[in-house]
């Protein structure tokens, strides 16, 4: 590209850092997603960034694409092209954003990996063998109980519990919204068992639920290594991550109860459209048992 046009990045680059403050990834994501839409400039023998079009950003992206790279991939591109060009009109450079009106190419939308009933039995009734695991059962307990999200629980303080009402509060959800969730039997009980042994390890000045055994509130990597331990001790072989217990509420709440905006209210999703993912799930499940069921669905073995 012209040595102008190189100014102009160089320029921009420097008012994203001095002046915007953006983070060194964000800035390092910049350059590295804008030096590849000059390689396309230089390609195409555009020298000017005035001289690039809607087509021309287009054409760059869907080439990008069949360069294997994700829908979301695509997205943050997109985004440093348009924040270069916003640069570029207020400094006059340009008369327009050629990526404005360009969108990335959708990506199928990943279905949530859930367990089933009896593989949660297994998971839950593997049995407590010390003061670890008696804190590590309730955790497992409460996420598929109330569907909390990994960040929620490890925020959970004692005054968030109400046992006798058989009820918790999230006060730091998605969002800063607080919600209010019922707790199943299990899980309080699960929870009783760890209250009576939570004194043993907790700074008394500390007001989280959940300790580690330095007295002090778990952290998220911790009880996502706890699930893991836990699973490999009790002889499990699934790979699990807390959220697929929250997937794994949601999905089954749903397929019991077909009540798609009380799963939402639980999940403490601010758009139905992210619980719709669990439909699908519940939908899964149903056509594999017509399949199953149905005679005239039934596949024919060759």
């Amino acid at each position: 590209m012209h040595a102008d046009a190189e100014l102009m990045l160089a320029e921009f680059f420097t008012q994203l850092t001095v002046e915007v403050r953006a983070s060194v990834h964000t800035v390092n994501s910049y350059r590295r997603d804008i030096k590849h839409l000059s390689d396309y400039c230089n390609a195409k023998s555009i020298a000017q960034w005035s001289e690039l079009q809607h087509t021309d950003v287009r054409s760059h992206i869907a080439g990008r694409h069949r360069k294997g790279l994700s829908s979301k991939s695509l997205q943050r591109e997109l985004s440093a092209i348009r924040s270069f060009y916003n640069y570029l009109l207020k400094k006059s450079q340009v008369s327009i954003n050629p990526a404005q009106q360009i969108q990335a190419p959708k990506q199928a939308r990943k279905l949530p990996k859930t367990l089933d009933v009896d593989q949660l039995t297994g998971l839950l009734e593997a049995g407590a063998d010390s003061l670890l695991e008696i804190r590590d059962l309730a955790m497992f307990e409460l996420f598929y109980s109330s569907g909390l999200r990994l960040s929620e629980m490890s925020a959970l303080d004692l005054t968030d519990l109400d046992l006798p009402d058989n009820t918790l509060t999230v006060r730091k959800g998605k969002g800063g919204k607080a919600r209010v969730l019922p707790v199943g039997r299990k899980a309080v009980t699960a929870i009783e068992n760890w209250l009576q042994q939570r004194a043993i390890k907790a700074v008394a000045t500390e007001p989280a639920l959940f300790v580690s055994t330095r007295g002090t509130r778990l952290g998220l990597r911790s009880i996502e290594l706890r699930l893991e331990l836990w699973c490999k001790k009790k002889g499990i072989a699934e790979h699990m991550h807390p959220h697929m217990l929250r997937h794994s509420f949601a999905s089954h709440l749903l397929e019991s109860s077909q009540d798609l905006r009380a799963v939402q209210e639980l999940l403490g999703h601010s758009n139905i459209s992210t619980t719709q993912i669990y439909t699908h799930l519940d939908f899964q499940h149903l056509a594999e048992i017509y399949d199953k069921a149905h005679p005239r669905a039934q596949k024919k073995s060759l």
